[in-house]
C-alpha cells in the first residue's frame, strides 16, 4: 500500500434484479455506463445534471492503484467545475503552467503554457489519479448517482429491438459476489479502459500504432525545493541515451519517468535495487526519498473506426489511446464524456433525433485523431527510431540552444488542448459579413474571461450551466429590440436557453487604457450574439441579433436538421499572431532571440513555418508537420540513401531561397554550433 494514501473501500450491495423473488425488481435503465474511472463517473455525473438517471457499474470496488494519469489541463478543470467539483480538484492538485527541456546538462527551451492573465483557472494540475476518482465520487454519490461495485459484465447483446417503442435495447450480463443477473438499457456509454471487455464481446478492435518501447514510472515521496514545473531532459548524464521525465504531484509525491528501452524487463526494472540506483543518480545525495509506487509501462496510439455502435457508445480508452507524453489521455476522455452527455440527454428526452449522436462520434473521432497525431510526433522526437531521425532530433536539440526557430520545433510533448470541432455539421457558419478578429471559430471551444453581469463579478464559463447559452451584448438599438420581444422571450424559454447579457462599459479591463478582456478575446461589439453548446463550444454567432438565424442555427446545433458539414474556415494572419494566448499555445517569443550581429540581417531565425492548409489554432503546428514529413521521408531509408535525400533537398532549397547572402548566412550559422556529441550514437 501507498505511504500517503489510504484507499477507501466501495460498498458492495446485492443488486435489486437478485432480490427475493417477490421483491426482486427487472427495471430497464435509460442509460448504463460500465466502468467508474475519471471518465465513466464524469459521464455519469453530467447525465444526472441533465435530468437522465443512469446505473454506473464497475468490477471493482476501490480507485485506481498508483499515480497513474497525473496531468489535467486547464479545460478540463472547466469541465470539472460545470460538474461542480473543480474546487475540490485545484484545492488538491499541483498548479503549474511552466516547462523546461534540457539537452543534456543544458537547458535548450522553455515554455509558459499561460502566459497572459483573466483566466479563472492554471494551464494544469497535477493530480495523482486516485484522488481525482475519490473526488469524482464523492460528487457522484452527491448527485445521487446509482453506482453499483464487484459487479462485472460478462456478455453484451446489442441487436435487440423494441416493436412497440421501435427502440433498440441492449442487454447485459452481469456477474456479482451474489450470483449473475441481466439488465438492460436503451443506451450503453462504455468506459471501461484500453482493455475494453466489451470492446472484445462485440468482436470490435483499436487500429494504430505500437510503440516498442519501455517506460519506469517511479512515485517518490521527498522533500525537494523544484520549482512545480514540468522538466524533460534528453540524454542526461544520469541516464544516457534516455529521456526523463519529473513532475510534482500532491502530497509531497514526485513523478519520475525514466525511459527504459524496448530490451529493458519489466520485472527486473521494478525491483527496488534497480530503481533506487537510477533516482539517486538522477538526484544527487543530497535529497533523500521513499519509494512509494512504481510501474513499467509501454503505450500505443490507437482508436476504434467508430465510437458509435447503435445504442453503444465508447468513450475515453475504451475507444482511443495514445502515448502519456502531452497528457492527452485523461483529458480527452473527460472531453468525450463532456461532448457525449448533453447530446445523449436530448435523445433520451425526445429533444433530438438519434442523428445527434452521430456528431458524436463525428466529433470525437476527429480530436483522437488529433491526439494520435500529436501524440505520435512527440513519442517519435522523444525516441528516434532510426540513426537519421536521432541525427535530425539531435540537431534540433543544438540548434535550439541558439535561435527560436529551433526551441519551437522542441517536442517533449504537446500538452493537451481541446479539440476545435471546425468542420461540425453542428456548426453555422458566419455570415461573409459577420467577420470577427480573434482565434475562435463556430465549433471553437469558449475561451475564459472575467466578467460583470448585473453588477455581479464572475467569470464567463462560471456563468454557463450545461444548458445552451445565448450570450448577448447590450447597446445597439435594433439588437436589443430583437432580444426583448416577446418572439425572443418565448424561444428562449421553450428552446430552455440561457441569456446573458452584458455591457461592454461594465466588463473588467487589464489597465484603464485597455478594452475589457473579454471584448478584446471574442473581439465583441454592441448587439453581437454568440450561441454556446452545452459543452461550452461555439454554435454560431451573429454581428446583430435575429430571431430567426438564432432559431435555424440552435435546430442545426441540436440536430433538429440534417446538414452535411461546413467546411472550415480558412486560416487568417490574425490567427498565426494570436494563437498562442487565446487558443492555449505557447509562444517561443518568450525567449530573447539570441542572434549575432552577422545574422541581424536576412537570415530569418524566428518561427517561421506556416501551414496554409487549415486554421492556425497552434503555434506548433507548422514546424510539427514540416519534422513529421521530413522525419517519413527518410523512413527505411539507408544511411547512404537519407544522405543522398538530405543533399538533394538542400539543393531544392537553397535554390527556392535564392538569395546568397541568406545562403552564405545559414552556412555560417550551422558551421559556428558545435554539437554537443556525435550525431551517429
Amino acid at each position: 500500500m501507498l505511504k500517503t494514501y489510504q484507499y477507501p473501500k466501495f460498498a458492495y450491495q446485492r443488486p435489486p434484479e437478485l432480490s427475493l423473488s417477490e421483491n426482486r425488481i427487472a427495471k430497464r435503465y435509460p442509460v448504463i455506463v460500465v466502468g467508474a474511472g475519471p471518465v465513466g463517473l464524469a459521464c455519469a455525473i453530467d447525465l444526472k445534471q441533465q435530468g437522465i438517471d443512469c446505473l454506473l457499474i464497475d468490477e471493482d470496488d476501490t480507485v485506481s492503484i498508483g499515480s497513474r494519469g497525473v496531468c489535467y489541463a486547464k479545460r478540463t478543470l472547466e469541465i470539472f467545475d460545470r460538474l461542480n467539483m473543480g474546487d475540490d480538484v485545484v484545492k488538491r492538485g499541483v498548479s503549474w503552467q511552466r516547462g523546461r527541456t534540457f539537452f543534456r546538462n543544458d537547458e535548450v527551451y522553455h515554455f509558459n503554457l499561460l502566459a497572459e492573465s483573466g483566466h479563472e483557472r492554471p494551464a494544469m494540475i497535477n493530480l495523482q489519479q486516485y484522488h481525482l476518482e475519490e473526488i469524482l465520487q464523492r460528487r457522484a454519490a452527491q448527485a445521487q448517482v446509482d453506482m453499483r461495485w464487484r459487479q462485472k459484465v460478462i456478455a453484451v447483446d446489442h441487436q435487440s429491438v423494441d416493436v412497440d417503442k421501435y427502440a433498440r435495447t441492449v442487454q447485459l450480463q452481469v456477474e456479482s459476489p451474489d450470483g449473475v443477473y441481466e439488465l438492460s438499457c436503451d443506451w450503453l456509454v462504455v468506459a471501461d479502459g484500453a482493455r475494453s471487455s466489451i470492446r472484445r464481446m462485440m468482436g470490435l478492435d483499436v487500429e494504430g500504432k505500437i510503440f516498442t518501447d519501455r517506460f519506469l514510472i517511479a512515485d517518490v515521496v521527498m522533500q525537494a525545493d523544484f520549482p512545480s514545473e514540468r522538466w524533460f531532459w534528453f540524454d542526461p548524464p544520469f541516464h544516457r541515451n534516455q529521456s526523463v521525465l519529473l513532475h510534482r504531484q500532491a502530497d509531497k509525491v514526485w513523478r519520475i519517468d525514466f525511459q527504459l528501452g524496448w530490451d529493458a524487463d519489466p520485472d527486473e526494472e521494478k525491483k527496488p535495487e534497480r530503481v533506487i540506483p537510477r533516482i539517486q543518480a538522477m538526484l544527487g545525495e543530497q535529497h533523500s526519498f521513499e519509494l512509494e509506487w512504481v510501474s513499467v509501462y509501454t503505450f500505443q496510439c490507437r482508436r476504434m473506426l467508430s465510437f458509435r455502435h447503435g445504442p453503444v457508445l465508447f468513450v475515453g480508452d475504451a475507444a482511443h489511446q495514445v502515448s502519456p507524453f502531452g497528457a492527452r489521455g485523461a483529458n480527452s476522455g473527460i472531453q468525450d464524456a463532456d461532448n457525449l452527455a448533453w447530446k445523449l440527454a436530448r435523445v433520451v428526452k425526445d429533444q433530438s433525433p438519434e442523428r445527434l449522436l452521430d456528431s458524436y462520434d463525428h466529433e470525437r473521432v476527429c480530436a483522437a485523431d488529433e491526439n494520435i497525431l500529436n501524440s505520435t510526433r512527440s513519442t517519435d522526437f522523444i525516441t528516434p527510431k532510426s540513426s537519421v531521425s536521432r541525427v535530425f532530433r539531435n540537431a534540433t536539440l543544438d540548434l535550439a540552444n541558439h535561435f527560436p526557430f529551433a526551441r519551437s520545433m522542441v517536442n517533449s510533448g504537446r500538452l493537451s488542448l481541446p479539440t476545435h470541432y471546425l468542420d461540425s455539421s453542428l456548426n453555422t457558419a458566419d455570415l461573409p459579413s459577420d467577420h470577427f478578429a480573434c482565434v475562435l471559430y463556430p465549433g471553437s471551444p469558449m475561451c475564459d474571461a472575467p466578467i460583470m453581469v448585473n453588477g455581479q463579478s464572475s467569470w464567463l464559463l462560471r456563468s454557463f450551466d450545461g444548458r445552451f447559452v445565448l450570450l448577448f451584448v447590450k447597446g445597439d438599438e435594433v439588437s436589443e429590440q430583437v432580444v426583448n420581444s416577446e418572439a425572443m422571450k418565448q424561444w428562449i424559454e421553450s428552446a430552455n436557453i440561457h441569456l446573458i447579457t452584458i455591457d461592454l462599459l461594465q466588463q473588467p479591463r487589464a489597465s484603464n487604457d485597455q478594452d475589457p478582456l473579454i471584448k478584446t478575446r471574442l473581439d465583441l461589439q454592441p448587439g453581437n450574439c454568440w450561441l454556446m453548446r452545452p459543452d461550452q463550444h461555439l454554435a454560431a454567432r451573429f454581428r446583430q441579433a435575429a430571431l430567426d438565424p438564432l432559431i435555424k442555427a440552435f435546430e442545426r446545433a441540436t440536430g433538429q436538421t440534417e446538414q452535411p458539414s461546413i467546411a472550415s474556415p480558412l486560416a487568417s494572419p490574425l490567427a498565426s499572431s494570436t494563437a498562442s494566448s487565446t487558443a492555449g499555445g505557447f509562444s517561443s517569443k518568450q525567449r530573447p532571440s539570441q542572434k549575432s550581429d552577422a545574422l541581424s540581417k536576412g537570415l530569418i531565425v524566428e518561427p517561421n513555418f506556416k501551414d496554409f492548409d487549415t486554421p492556425v489554432l497552434r503555434d506548433y503546428q507548422g514546424n510539427d508537420r514540416f519534422y513529421d514529413m521530413l522525419i517519413n521521408a527518410h523512413r527505411n531509408l539507408s544511411d547512404d540513401a537519407s544522405s543522398a535525400l538530405n543533399a538533394r533537398l538542400l539543393l531544392l532549397l537553397a535554390n527556392h531561397i535564392g538569395d546568397v547572402s541568406v545562403l552564405q548566412q545559414a552556412i555560417e550559422a550551422a558551421q559556428t554550433i558545435q554539437p554537443s556529441t556525435s550525431y551517429k550514437e
